[in-house]
């Protein structure tokens, strides 16, 4: 077998699926047969609005970074042939939508045989959250809001929990995905947005505000409704990547008088060892949490133009839409 399928996008929100030759070796390389992979929120940023991008068309298999697969020819590493591994998230290099990729061994991490590999998948998303909260402060006693419960949301409420939030305040206005939070254990479930979803929060907190702020949405209005909900000398931690190219506002004065303590969630990809990615599967291969219900959707990799479309529309209760190679 000398070639394989990969994705290609040729402009804004466009993608084909072609056959191309399978890379051929290099120094310092592992090749890795995909076997899935799923679609991130900054894929969506990526093919969607151009961002990070130069031109049209991108490499085949790029921007995918969240992959699974097996290791086909180990090169000089202390890999093995025949090892399952996750393609933890470099986006910048990464090309985990195609059928083979060359990868830097140091975004490869082993995984166990056994456990269902569409949910050791999940790992990819939950160990850039296990990294986000390694940040935090203690959090015993605490009110936590956590604004969307996609994906990303839905880990925090797990990881949260974990780390001994007295009360976890889910803001999500779709019913699908509240619920989903519901079943992740959040003690209050607000479904309304904007200003009716500030007063609520602040009527849950007797008018102080959260003592932090998970953005876990990704857009201009969440990203300053955030400022709202947190608490005088709160935290607030930003994972969602507002969808626009241009300078977002940003509500300053907020921000300034309540003394916010605000960081972003990046790198855990960079991290000698992936320690985030290990604990992540360690908690799905010890089934502390139970990837069944983020594993919404599957599509081949030759119909990644309808994938892409339900990722970007979030319809029909998707919350992970991932790729088969078979």
């Amino acid at each position: 077998m000398s070639e394989m399928p990969a994705a290609i996008s040729t402009g804004l929100g466009e993608w084909r699926c072609e056959a191309i030759d399978i890379p051929k070796m290099e120094p310092g390389k592992v090749l890795v047969k995909t076997n899935l992979a799923s679609i991130c929120g900054s894929d969506l940023h990526i093919t969607y609005m151009g961002w990070n991008v130069h031109e049209f068309p991108l490499p085949h298999g790029y921007p995918g970074h969240e992959g699974i697969g097996q290791i086909i020819d180990p090169g000089d590493t202390d890999f093995a042939e025949g090892q399952l591994v996750l393609t933890v998230p470099n986006i910048w290099n990464s090309k985990c939508f195609a059928g083979y990729q060359l990868i830097d061994p140091n975004f490869l991490l082993r995984v166990p045989s056994g456990v269902p590999e569409a949910h050791l998948l999940m790992a990819q998303q939950l160990g850039t959250v296990v990294f986000g909260t390694r940040k935090l402060p203690t959090l015993v006693g605490k009110t936590v809001a956590i604004l969307g419960q996609g994906s990303v949301g839905l880990f925090h409420d797990f990881m949260l929990r974990k780390l001994g939030a007295h009360k976890i305040i889910g803001i999500e206005p779709v019913a699908e995905r509240l619920q989903a939070g519901r079943n992740m254990g959040i003690d209050e479930a607000i479904d309304v947005t904007g200003d009716k979803a500030t007063e609520a929060v602040m009527d849950i907190t007797s008018g102080e505000g959260a003592d932090l702020v998970i953005e876990a949405v990704g857009s201009v209005d969440t990203l300053n409704q955030s400022l709202k909900l947190v608490k005088p000398f709160g935290k607030l931690a930003v994972f969602g990547l507002p969808p626009t190219m241009e300078k977002v506002p940003f509500d300053w004065d907020t921000f300034f008088r309540k003394c916010i303590d605000m960081h972003s969630v990046f790198g855990a990809q960079d991290e000698p060892g992936l320690p985030a990615f290990q604990l992540a599967v360690d908690y799905i291969e010890n089934k502390e949490i139970d990837m069944a219900p983020f594993v919404t959707h599957q599509f081949p990799i030759s119909d990644i133009q309808n994938a892409f479309n339900l990722a970007d529309s979030r319809e029909d209760g998707a919350l992970k839409v991932s790729l088969t190679f078979e």
